[in-house]
């Protein structure tokens, strides 16, 4: 049993040593170029056996390194978010497909981003601002909503093909959000008609395009700010408990040799008496 686990260890040590991580990474890389190039009809024509050749070995290459990887984390390999989505990223490309569904096997290309720890902290944050996002997206909803209302009513007689009801007008607010031709294809014709109708537009994109997309920026910020933050907090916290456990294997150290030294000075002072 215990010869076991020294080899499942020894395992776990070889896979996730820098050497084997930089050889993955680089093989992610040139499976991304081989896939990029499949792409390319002549270059499949003069390469393509050789492609897919080359596609196949790293392919069975990232399957092995899963399998060491299941074999010494055991069941415990499942409890990391990452080792789960490159579990099922390399079992996705183990399903024969055809066709449009051939395109899935690109999905190893994502493995990058559990292999690269700045790409997974910020995947990572992403993730957890999900919250502050959806508040804020609940708020576009009904900032939209209002103005969408507000402009059919404006201008829904006469623009019907962009404001003749509710669903087109946000439509046409969300074209203009994005800043897509919303002077010269929305703003202007509909000002010819309306001269009045800049101070509609103007405060519509000032709050939806430029407010929205700084507190978005903001959110994500700040949850990487604080991420960092706790990161920082638990390596101190853990040098810490390092400094307190020497700090306290050197205190016991030193209270044995004090006892030494007087159990010494016992001896010798024992000797003289009998001298």
């Amino acid at each position: 049993m215990q010869a076991e686990a020294g080899l499942r260890a020894r395992v776990g040590a070889f896979i996730e040593s820098a050497p084997i991580q930089r050889l993955i990474i680089t093989l992610i890389l040139i499976n991304a170029a081989i896939l990029g190039l499949a792409t390319s009809p002549a270059l499949m024509e003069k390469t393509g056996p050789w492609l897919m050749y080359a596609d196949r070995i790293i392919l069975g290459i990232f399957v092995v390194e899963i399998l060491l990887k299941l074999y010494a984390q055991g069941l415990s390999f499942f409890r990391r978010p990452w080792n789960v989505f490159d579990f099922l990223v390399i079992t996705i490309a183990l399903i024969p497909t055809t066709g449009p569904l051939a395109v899935l096997r690109v999905l190893r290309v994502l493995r990058l981003v559990s292999m690269v720890p700045k790409l997974r902290f910020i995947v990572e944050a992403l993730l957890k601002a999900i919250p502050g996002i959806l508040s804020i997206f609940a708020l576009l909803i009904l900032l939209f909503y209002v103005f969408a209302v507000i402009a059919t009513g404006l201008f829904g007689q006469a623009y019907p093909d962009w404001f003749g009801h509710l669903g087109r007008a946000m439509y046409t607010l969300f074209q203009v959000m994005t800043l897509e031709s919303w002077s010269m294809g929305i703003s202007r014709p509909v000002m010819e008609t309306f001269p009045w109708a800049w101070l509609f537009f103007v405060p519509f994109i000032l709050i939806a395009t430029f407010t929205m997309l700084n507190l978005f920026i903001a959110i994500i910020v700040n949850t990487m700010q604080s991420m960092q933050e706790e990161q920082q907090k638990f390596e101190h916290e853990a040098i810490g408990e390092v400094v307190h456990a020497e700090n306290a294997q050197l205190h016991e150290d030193l209270k044995a040799l004090r006892q030494e030294i007087a159990s010494l000075r016992q001896e010798i002072s024992q000797l003289r008496r009998e001298d």
